[in-house]
């Protein structure tokens, strides 16, 4: 039995929600944005997305105030924080149908664990985004770098979900994969995030190029990176070494790039320290791997966030 959807439910319009969910929007597909502060501007307004694949500008938005409102759907993506994550009891049971899939694109690891918890793990698939944006304001988001996605099933049953998400992902203009392990996935992403977020905010809220200005701060990042790469390994999984010159020369062109956990700090909103930084630190000592430039890391941004 295969799978299919028609209907979208996209909660989290920040960034992240926004330029996907505007790319499967102008590819025709049913989206229904969640919307809070920005209902009535993009009701107004609609969406525009500066992007380095194309500018596009929505502007009727299929707008909702409420779960409710939205009504069942056949996919619900999850774009928020994961630092929201205590409102998906109530948030996601008015979009559920017996036959829902739920995808996070949320950073980290637990978010899976979080919504199968809910609707259970045989509905929940994961998305890792590799891409520079920024919200700039209600309804308009700058995306200057990147856009791929790796798709993965949380619970592989046969059904070809993943292959058909890529497939429809792929017909928005999104460069896309379905990854045969979407535990790989998560950690490979973590190999940029746990660095670059991390120091960021530990620095005070400075930006990539800054990080990456000194010889010392780049031997932190590499060594960071190792940790992360092993720790996987030790866990497993199949992390090649290459990713760390990988990601490291990657963020050399991006210039000022303000990551998405500097932006929350700057803000005074809550950092996603749970999911990016604690839980991969977990995972490692419960198999006995030690990641004492993380520890020294977390301990760093602990005392700057409170």
């Amino acid at each position: 039995m295969s799978w299919d959807f028609n209907s979208v439910a996209l909660i989290g319009a920040g960034a992240v929600g926004l330029y996907y969910g505007g790319r499967l929007a102008q590819a025709g597909e049913d989206v229904r944005f969640l919307l809070r502060a920005d209902f009535e501007t993009m009701a107004r307004d609609g969406l525009r997305v500066a992007s380095v694949h194309g500018d596009f500008l929505l502007p009727q938005v299929r707008g909702f105030r409420s779960a409710p409102e939205i009504g069942p759907v056949d996919l619900v993506i999850v774009a928020w924080k994961a630092t929201a994550n205590v409102h998906l009891a109530r948030v996601l049971p008015p979009l559920l149908h017996p036959n829902t899939q739920v995808l996070t694109l949320q950073n980290g690891l637990g978010n899976c664990e979080a919504l199968a918890a809910i609707v259970g793990p045989q509905r929940v698939l994961g998305g890792l985004c590799f891409v520079c944006i920024n919200r700039l304001g209600p309804g308009h988001v700058s995306h200057t770098a990147g856009g791929r996605v790796a798709l993965g099933e949380w619970q592989a049953d046969g059904r070809g979900r993943a292959l058909e998400l890529a497939r429809r992902f792929k017909a928005a203009n999104i460069p896309v994969e379905a990854v045969p392990n979407l535990e790989v996935a998560q950690w490979q992403k973590l190999v940029w995030n746990v660095p670059f977020n991390g120091l960021s905010v530990a620095e005070g809220g400075v930006t990539t190029d800054v990080l990456l200005a000194t010889p010392e701060m780049e031997a932190e990042i590499h060594a960071l990176m190792q940790e992360v790469v092993d720790a996987g390994r030790a866990l497993g999984l199949d992390l090649r070494d290459d990713l760390i010159k990988f990601n490291i020369e990657r963020t050399r062109p991006m210039g000022p790039y303000r990551p998405s956990s500097m932006i929350d700090f700057l803000a005074g909103r809550e950092v996603e320290v749970g999911p990016i930084w604690e839980e991969p630190l977990r995972r490692a000592q419960q198999v006995g791997f030690p990641m004492p430039h993380l520890e020294r890391l977390l301990a760093r941004i602990r005392a700057r966030v409170g």
